[in-house]
């Protein structure tokens, strides 16, 4: 007799191999080598975040997180290489593991250069990104001296 599959998946089944890889990363790397990986994604984080400030571009980012918010790009080229979650007037990118000081820099310098030929000829201007993130990380002309 032919197996015959109702819906569109198996209920009850799950991965099996999901957990046994979190079981052999968590002897592998135990409680300290977990801390320490999450210790860099947060510093990354924070460095992104006060390099995108630096460079002029509003950013927030919550205490505990690894997502980095920022003005979202006015080109959606860029959003597209990059691989941006958008919405509105706001970007993020996710500190994960495989993201380096050096991707972050050279993501910034790539933005830092688009923002240059946006902004040329009052073309664009900055969003104004209060509303999502308040107003301390708002970089935008209204908010920026606050």
């Amino acid at each position: 007799m032919p197996f015959v599959k109702l819906g569109c998946h198996n209920h009850g089944s799950r991965n099996g191999h999901a957990p046994i890889f979190l079981w052999y990363t968590l002897n592998r790397k135990g409680y300290r080598g977990f801390q320490k990986e999450v210790s860099k994604y947060l510093r990354n984080a924070h460095y992104f975040r006060d390099s995108l400030r630096d460079a002029g571009v509003g950013a927030m980012l919550n205490e505990l997180s690894s997502t980095v918010v920022f003005e979202r790009p006015h080109d959606e080229e860029f959003v597209r290489k990059w691989q941006l979650a958008c919405q509105e007037n706001i970007a993020h990118v996710v500190v994960m593991p495989n993201v380096t000081k050096g991707k972050l820099d050279n993501f910034l310098n790539e933005l830092v250069a688009k923002r240059a030929q946006w902004f040329k000829y009052g073309k664009f201007q900055k969003y104004c990104i209060a509303s999502e993130v308040g107003e301390t990380c708002c970089l935008c002309p209204l908010h920026k001296g606050k």
